[in-house]
């Protein structure tokens, strides 16, 4: 069986992961874990739009298969127009969360997503990085 190489992404697109990493320290520094996924989507957006990061929140993705629409999937966040965040609040990431970052990354053809569980004791441990591989 084949593997095939990971792309790994930009240096641009690296440099912003580390910053957007840095603030999901930062707002589980402050917050812990045990909240509700929307409550950390909140303060997520306040601490990217202290530190100067641009973002969009639920940005709608198209859906398409054979060429034709048929529906839509909405990004948690939208960095900079480069990065997908996709934030979680529970037990494990499990195969699925993965599966749905891939699914984003395909859909927008950008690089790179994040996956950030924040039910976590220690937020490092609870982001994961998600490339397309080719």
């Amino acid at each position: 069986m084949e593997t095939r190489p990971k792309r790994e992404p930009s240096p641009e697109v690296d440099a912003l992961a580390h910053k957007v990493i840095g603030t999901l320290i930062e707002v589980h520094r402050k917050l812990g874990p045990g909240f509700l996924e929307s409550v950390y989507e909140e303060a997520t957006s306040i601490e990217l739009a202290k530190n100067h990061i641009p973002y969009e929140r639920q940005v709608k993705v198209a859906v398409t298969y054979d060429g034709k629409l048929i529906g839509e999937g909405r990004i948690d966040l939208l960095i900079d127009k480069k990065l997908i965040l996709e934030l979680k609040a529970v037990e494990n990431l499990a195969p699925i969360h993965y599966m749905q970052a891939l699914a984003y990354l395909r859909m927008t053809g950008l690089e790179l997503a994040l996956l950030a569980n924040s039910n976590v004791p220690i937020m490092k441990n609870g982001i994961k990085r998600v490339a397309l591989t080719r």
